[in-house]
């Protein structure tokens, strides 16, 4: 049998590409069928016969989400840099990006770019991120200067009560988009992984928060990256606090967490409602019933709303730890009576999906390029990855 053609690719480029995709040695030596030597001699190329097979190089190709060509480059891409971890330590080694978080970040840098080039191609000026903060400024003023900025007054907020919280998600993301960020829903890493990131910038800063989260997680998340744009730094963050994490971290995400509550439930305002005027000062006979008629009044969980209490020495520590306890609990039965129904075929509304997915700024830009002949319509379908006959009706959710 002939010996297969060697790929004259460059070594270093492997490694690159394998790291960037949050793959470790031993998951790709498997996944291609050959030894962690022998991967680990691709990498470092000692010899010329160190070298995949091109069916080989496909392969890697294929797993790791980029283009062939790509390994074929003199050196490494410096464009993409892999983002501060901000999230809880793990019980042993180093904390690492799965294989579909990486892609999802991949996914938002690529789109903030294409974004960027739409933009220069209209002509049209892009607003400039220049709310700033410092994690030592007290947070409720923060949060002030967030709905000031965003245009948040206490009655506009008043009137995106609903059940789940979906009309306060739009309506904060909405604004958000309105002051030049771009918000990304991502769905295909779980919750368990990240609540969302952050990627910091002067144009175009993005954000990107875990549709599997629920909505009013997904409202906390929103405000929290945003707190990540305002001091600068980018980031994979989760919303616990009460775990372990490097010192400089843990400030971090204790501040965006307290700008994030400040801004969602403005002191003032919760302290002045009657039902809270009604419990003394570290009240613990909280009725459920109250916990849920004010998280919704503010689009938040009950778990944030009980931690702002908390805060303000409403409550006791003991009593949010049972309360938390108990909202975990629900939680995971929820979760498990879903996975115990059968699965519903659920006809998908695709122009919607993709409008939650992309957002309204990118998705504008793109159909505005569409109509001024810069892109044509295959290739619009393509970048929204969406089907010809579902353009229209994305442009009439867009207007509406």
């Amino acid at each position: 049998m002939a010996a297969r053609t060697k790929a004259s690719c460059t070594p270093a480029l492997i490694k690159w590409a394998r790291e960037t995709a949050g793959y470790g040695i031993a998951d790709v030596a498997e996944r291609l069928g050959v030894s962690e030597d022998q991967l680990k001699a691709w990498e470092s190329g000692d010899t010329s016969e160190d070298s995949p097979s091109i069916p080989q190089l496909r392969k890697l190709a294929g797993l790791f989400k980029r283009p062939l060509a790509v390994f074929f480059l003199a050196e490494v891409p410096t464009r993409f840099e892999v983002m501060r971890d901000l999230r809880r330590l793990p019980g042993t080694g180093p904390r690492q990006f799965s294989p579909s978080l990486q892609l999802e970040i991949r996914a938002a840098c690529e789109r903030r770019e294409l974004a960027l080039e739409l933009a220069s191609e209209l002509e049209e000026p892009i607003k400039r991120f220049q709310l700033s903060a410092n994690i030592t400024d007290d947070a409720d003023s923060v949060g002030q200067a967030v709905r000031t900025a965003l245009g948040v007054s206490d009655d506009l907020q008043a009137k995106w009560k609903d059940v789940d919280g979906r009309t306060a998600f739009n309506a904060w993301r909405n604004r958000i988009e309105d002051f030049g960020v771009l918000v990304f829903q991502t769905t295909s890493f779980a919750s368990e992984q990240a609540s969302g990131f952050a990627i910091a910038a002067e144009e175009l800063p993005v954000i990107a928060v875990n549709r599997k989260d629920p909505l009013t997680r997904r409202t906390f998340s929103l405000l929290h990256e945003f707190a990540h744009l305002m001091v600068h730094v980018s980031g994979v963050s989760e919303l616990e606090t009460d775990v372990s994490r490097p010192p400089e971290d843990q400030k971090i995400e204790v501040f965006c967490n307290q700008v994030a509550a400040a801004t969602l439930m403005p002191k003032d305002v919760l302290l002045a409602l009657p039902t809270v005027r009604g419990h003394g000062s570290r009240s613990a006979p909280w009725k459920d019933d109250e916990i849920g008629d004010l998280a919704r009044m503010f689009g938040a969980s009950r778990e944030a709303l009980l931690r702002r209490l908390l805060t303000f020495g409403r409550t006791t520590q003991e009593f949010y730890n049972l309360k938390r306890a108990q909202y975990n609990s629900e939680y995971q039965a929820k979760l498990k009576r879903e996975q115990e129904q059968p699965k519903k075929e659920m006809k998908r509304d695709m122009p919607v999906e993709t409008m939650s997915t992309f957002g309204r700024p990118l998705v504008r830009l793109l159909l505005d390029n569409y109509h001024q002949d810069r892109l044509s319509l295959s290739a619009l379908s393509g970048l929204l990855n969406l089907k010809v006959k579902h353009i229209p009706k994305l442009e009439q959710k867009l207007r509406a």
